[in-house]
């Protein structure tokens, strides 16, 4: 079937705005990180909403202040953080399906609750794919975020929203989740009895460091571990620095690390931390 090209135009941004999909599977050996939504529990239900497939691209959005022009029809469907979207200068809702018509345009305001907001599209957004996948990386894709008069193409669409699909509700309540599980690293048992102790018994702050690479906690630890050769690292790795930080690795980290591993986030903690904002606290729970 022949598919029409419309066009997203960027007005304005902020920082931290990018394609995003299900990531780039399978080419750590060549130093490429996995990329990808930050919060893969909001993204795949935004796909899931618009019958898309769940891993199709969608625009990540880290900070207010997007303002976009469709030049096409189509359907989006926002979920993620709560925020204030205007359409065409009237308020609607972040959460669910909008119907677009040619020359819409959306504002992106205010983050009312939690830190990422997802914009998916009927069919993704068609930007280039490089090693399957369309997830802007610097040095891999040729945009690594948005900038004001970037074009990101999409398959035009006419189809009406079922009444039922557009009414469906986003419950962001397990984003409010302090509690974060994790898994023993394969550097676990090297960390003395009593910090172990403090890992799992402590409360942790998310500080201002906090990126598509990493989160920084704001505490540190008495660490006497000696950096160590580099080994593998993933998304929601949580390595010791030698000056006592805790460091979580997120969805663009380098694939390789010289600090212990002490903890692996399960992927629905990682949401949960992409979410929270700077000076939020979090515990570990060992599972």
């Amino acid at each position: 079937m022949i598919r029409d090209i419309g066009y997203l135009k960027v007005l304005k941004t902020g920082p931290g705005t990018s394609v995003q999909d299900g990531g780039r599977i399978g080419f750590a050996q060549y130093g490429v990180p996995l990329s990808g939504g930050l919060d893969r529990r909001s993204l795949s239900w935004v796909n899931h909403l618009l019958k898309n497939k769940d891993t199709d691209a969608v625009l990540e959005i880290c900070q207010p202040g997007l303002k976009i022009q469709f030049d096409a029809p189509t359907l989006i469907c926002l979920a993620g953080a709560k925020a204030a979207i205007k359409l065409n200068e009237e308020a609607i809702s972040s959460y669910g399906i909008v119907e677009i018509r040619q020359n819409d345009q959306l504002d992106i305001g205010e983050f009312h609750q939690g830190s990422v907001l997802y914009l998916g599209i009927k069919n993704g957004f068609q930007s280039e794919k490089v090693m399957s996948s369309r997830s802007w990386f610097a040095g891999i894709t040729t945009c690594d975020f948005a900038k004001k008069g970037d074009k990101i193409p999409y398959f035009t669409n006419q189809e009406i929203p079922a009444s039922t699909a557009s009414k469906a509700k986003w419950n962001f309540d397990w984003s409010l989740e302090q509690i974060i599980e994790v898994y023993p690293g394969p550097d676990w048992e090297l960390v003395e009895i009593e910090n172990q102790k403090l890992i799992v018994s402590g409360e942790f702050t998310i500080s201002d460091l906090k990126n598509r690479m990493a989160i920084q906690l704001a505490e540190l630890l008495p660490n006497s571990i000696a950096e160590m050769s580099t080994a593998p690292v993933f998304p929601g790795t949580v390595q010791l620095t030698s000056g006592g930080k805790l460091l979580v690795l997120m969805k663009d980290a380098q694939v390789t690390g010289g600090y212990p591993r002490i903890l692996q986030v399960s992927e629905e903690g990682i949401s949960i931390l992409a979410q929270k904002r700077p000076q939020q606290k979090i515990r570990f729970r060992l599972i």
